[in-house]
């Protein structure tokens, strides 16, 4: 199963957006998944829901730090400037505010999470950025040319 696919599941079963990119690739990462998790678990809707990075980003960016332990930090930020620049280059930012509001969400930055419903998954293009994130960073790790998509 493409990482992509995992991370959205994720997304549908209840966890935020930073946790399921995270968690879809925690074998990689050599951490156990519940430490993962928590370490994730404040990055979710743009770091606590304050709308900033989109936190499939930071998952991913998350991800990067502990698949390569051995990297120097320029050469860890330099994977996460690809992968950031891709992201941004496809969604059209990494803010998620402006992810939200360009598909036509109001975002809302109150600390209470909103109900996972249909219409939540229906309305929100969430899963489909988990997607992206996760098929963004398969693609790093495979050294493959095109992302795979959800």
């Amino acid at each position: 199963m493409k990482k992509s696919e995992i991370a959205v599941g994720l997304f549908r079963e209840g966890y935020n957006c930073a946790e399921s990119v995270a968690l879809a690739f925690a074998e990689e990462t050599g951490i156990p998944r519940e430490t993962l998790r928590r370490v994730a678990l404040p990055l979710g809707a743009g770091v606590g829901r304050l709308r900033q990075i989109c936190g499939a980003v930071s998952g991913a960016a998350v991800c990067l730090g502990l698949i390569f332990p051995e990297r120097s930090k320029s050469e860890i930020y330099a994977l996460v400037q690809k992968f950031a620049c891709e992201f941004r280059k496809r969604r059209g930012s990494l803010v998620c505010r402006e992810l939200l509001q360009n598909a036509g969400c109001e975002p809302d930055d109150s600390p209470l999470p909103e109900a996972r419903t249909e219409r939540f998954y229906e309305t929100r293009p969430c899963a489909a950025l988990v997607g992206e994130a996760a098929g963004l960073l398969e693609a790093i790790l495979t050294g493959s040319e095109e992302p795979s998509d959800v």
